[in-house]
């Protein structure tokens, strides 16, 4: 179970890209399924009807990440 809800990446908070689980991405046409961590830095994997893919991956950049204390 993921229980990554959010991640903002970027040096200034105020200024970062948020990405959400659940949040509509790509004009409606996909949504944010699972925000990963992986050995070398973060991914945000997208779904659409029940197919899931690898949409973006973070590496050696500023992020801040926000758990979804609901599933601890």
């Amino acid at each position: 179970m993921n229980y990554i809800r959010k991640i903002s990446v970027g040096a200034d908070y105020k200024n970062a890209m948020h990405y959400i689980v659940n949040q509509e991405v790509l004009g409606g046409s996909y949504t944010i399924s699972d925000i990963a961590q992986e050995q070398e830095g973060f991914s945000v994997w997208v779904k659409k009807n029940e197919e899931s893919v690898k949409w973006k991956e973070f590496k050696d950049i500023p992020i801040v990440v926000e758990y979804n204390i609901n599933l601890i």
